[in-house]
């Protein structure tokens, strides 16, 4: 049995991890690169196996976010034709983040040919979508939900179990059997684990017992989050500090996850009367769907976050969120000169109506922007966490004045003492560790964190195309 390290090696984005076992293949996530001008060439070769993707089994996917999901429209052009396992709320998250993401991609692509012909240049050169709209649409037919717990065989010889991971709504752990050669193997797949005790969703489920291999991730695998109390303090100084100023607050938001989280976290603060009464916009139609969605997945909510989504709409005039469905509207945001506070997608800033919001107010010394989670090498996000003092937005050189505020305690990822928490779960070490989906020094320094816990001698740093025999 084999593993293909085909994503989110030595970074964090583009998950896929293909398994052989000589009987069947199959895909661990299909997710899309993100960040930098290197990320469009590492998409069109990412699917590059070595053999015909129609020749795949199946597809597991751990849960909805882009960087997990967002290559399998292109899967689906290649020629596969077979069924991709997720849980239900991953699947109805898919019905807005796939088509979106095309959407996104054919805006991009207008834009450019509309930006050359206006200064009289060549289009040759624009590279089109990776797919299409319809194609993101087509693919969905695909997905066949599945429930947390619930034991499903996609194959012969393969058992499946989708466990809570905590970091998004319907996000999930994997655990793998193959029955190969007279003899079970299990295999771990941990997906992108949440932080314990944090609002929103319930805990991430702790692993087996025993695994003969084990996938964890290491987004922030050499760091550990502030404590949540000081996440609030920040918070609260950030928004006071604002509207002394007279500006507003713009917020780079995923649109599944962290988005709700943030309208959890400010209701929460107005309520405990930390905060004054906010008028929030919520300017992103996939958020949006994805708040709705949300709603409709109550069982998968902790107990406080459904007490406070009640009190929240018993109160409206305490905070009053407009969820922003159309351009127009969107546009009026930006004759807005104090008071509002913006939520907005792409959470690393390099799509979506945020940059229009940032190109407004990144300008503003009286505005905030406020970052909430990783910002991946090569984005916008990243260039404004690390201290620029100019950015280009749509062609256009925009100085930074507004008050850059990073939040780092927001991480819908587990910090490095919950991983090595999760993996201690573990009754006994697995036969293979492998450390993924961290940027290289995340990824080497979680894995000597591993081995001066637990003494295993098995923690391996995978090769990006690397394919590794267990």
């Amino acid at each position: 049995m084999r593993l293909g390290f085909y994503g989110a090696v030595g970074e964090v984005t583009g998950s896929c991890t293909l398994v052989d076992t000589g009987e069947c293949r199959f895909l661990v996530d299909c997710g899309m690169f993100q960040g930098g001008a290197e990320a469009r060439s590492k998409n069109e070769k990412a699917l590059d196996f070595g053999f015909d993707v129609r020749r795949l089994d199946f597809v597991l996917l751990t849960h909805a976010h882009i960087d997990h999901s967002g290559l399998l429209p292109r899967l689906a052009m290649l020629g596969y034709r077979g069924p991709v396992y997720a849980t239900r709320a991953t699947a109805a998250l898919l019905e807005v983040l796939l088509p979106d993401s095309a959407h996104i991609q054919e805006k991009e692509a207008e834009w450019q040919i509309r930006n050359r012909r206006r200064r009289g240049r060549s289009e040759r050169g624009i590279q089109p979508p990776l797919y299409s709209v319809l194609q993101a649409q087509t693919v969905l037919k695909q997905v066949r939900p599945v429930d947390y717990g619930q034991r499903v065989r996609p194959n012969e010889g393969i058992e499946v179990c989708f466990h809570n991971a905590g970091h998004i709504l319907g996000s999930a752990s994997l655990e793998v059997l193959v029955h190969v050669g007279g003899r079970a193997r299990r295999l771990v797949f941990s997906g992108d684990l949440g932080m314990p005790g944090r609002p929103v969703l319930n805990d991430p489920s702790a692993p087996p017992a025993s695994a003969d291999a084990v996938l964890i991730e290491s987004t922030y695998g050499n760091r550990l989050h502030r404590p949540f109390a000081e996440t609030e303090e920040e918070i609260v100084a950030a928004f006071k500090r604002t509207r002394a100023a007279g500006g507003n607050i713009v917020i780079p938001a995923f649109a599944v996850g962290r988005t709700q989280e943030i309208l959890y976290l400010l209701t929460d603060l107005v309520r405990r009367q930390r905060l004054d009464p906010l008028k929030i916009y919520v300017d992103s139609p996939m958020a949006n769907a994805a708040t709705r969605i949300t709603l409709e997945h109550r069982d998968l909510l902790d107990d406080h976050t459904c007490e406070l989504i009640d009190w929240q709409q018993a109160h409206p005039d305490k905070v009053n969120i407009e969820f922003v469905a159309d351009v127009e509207r969107s546009r009026q945001l930006n004759d807005i000169r104090h008071g509002a506070v913006i939520i907005s997608a792409s959470g690393m800033c390099d799509a979506g109506r945020i940059k229009y919001h940032l190109r407004e107010n990144l300008r503003r010394s009286e505005c905030t922007v406020m970052i909430a989670g990783f910002q991946a090498a090569g984005t916008l996000g990243r260039r404004l966490v690390d201290g620029a003092r100019l950015v280009r937005i749509f062609g256009e050189t925009v100085p930074v004045r507004a008050k850059i505020c990073t939040v780092g305690g927001l991480s819908a990822h587990a910090d490095q003492a919950a991983l090595l928490d999760w993996l201690a779960g573990f009754h006994k070490p697995p036969g293979k560790l492998f450390v993924v989906h961290g940027e290289a020094t995340a990824s080497a320094d979680f894995r000597a964190a591993v081995q001066a816990r637990f003494g295993w001698e098995e923690v391996h740093l995978p090769l990006p195309g690397s394919m590794v025999t267990l």
